[in-house]
């Protein structure tokens, strides 16, 4: 009964914290803990929704269509051979978001969370032919490192934020390996590859 209960909770830990999640997250910080916390409500509702709606609701349906088609579970869309056209799915609605919002006008910065996205998701797409990462924690890592890249421009402390993010991403991690998704070399390289990416994303953009 114990194992099942873990299962049970690897599995909901792996669907809150879905790649597709964590840009939303990281829009959710910049807009709570920099100047741009001074924009209406409405105004910011309406960015969290779009970012929703292309990071979240759109490449989703696509994926999940694509893999009903295939006639693919879950654990077998999941296998290195067959992850390119899920990735191809991330990046073009990830790229449709960001220049629909730079069509809005919407703050720089804003934008360089997609930014940081795109180069993880194709950074990852480019790995997994040669070693199959976890994307799962690539995107928990670009959270961290976007986190640093931001305190860094906008001088504000990260600590707290940047220990629940690393919290979290144990935890991601380690759901990942209890469904059997990914080894602990994966996860770590997820990680590691996903910081690195924003990181350099958010500072040279």
């Amino acid at each position: 009964m114990k194992e099942k209960n873990i299962i049970i909770a690897a599995k909901i830990l792996s669907l809150l914290f879905s790649p597709f999640y964590l840009p939303l997250l990281g829009l959710a910080i910049l807009l709570t803990l920099t100047y741009l916390s001074l924009l209406p409500f409405a105004y910011k509702i309406g960015l969290l929704f779009t970012f929703w709606l292309f990071t979240v609701f759109i490449p989703t349906m696509l994926i999940r269509l694509y893999r009903r088609y295939q006639g693919w579970s879950l654990f077998e869309i999941a296998s290195k051979e067959r992850r390119a056209i899920p990735y191809v799915i991330s990046i073009v609605t990830y790229m449709s978001c960001y220049y629909f919002m730079a069509a809005l006008h919407v703050p720089h910065f804003m934008g360089s969370i997609l930014i940081a996205a795109l180069v993880i998701q194709v950074v990852c797409a480019v790995v997994n032919l040669v070693m199959k990462i976890s994307t799962h924690t690539a995107a928990i890592g670009g959270v961290a490192g976007a986190l640093v890249a931001f305190a860094a421009i906008f001088g504000f402390n990260p600590v707290w934020w940047l220990c629940v993010v690393l919290v979290v991403g144990g935890l991601v991690g380690t759901s990942r390996m209890i469904l059997r998704q990914h080894t602990l070399g994966e996860v770590v390289t997820g990680f590691l590859v996903g910081a690195a990416c924003a990181f350099a994303a958010v500072a040279l953009f």
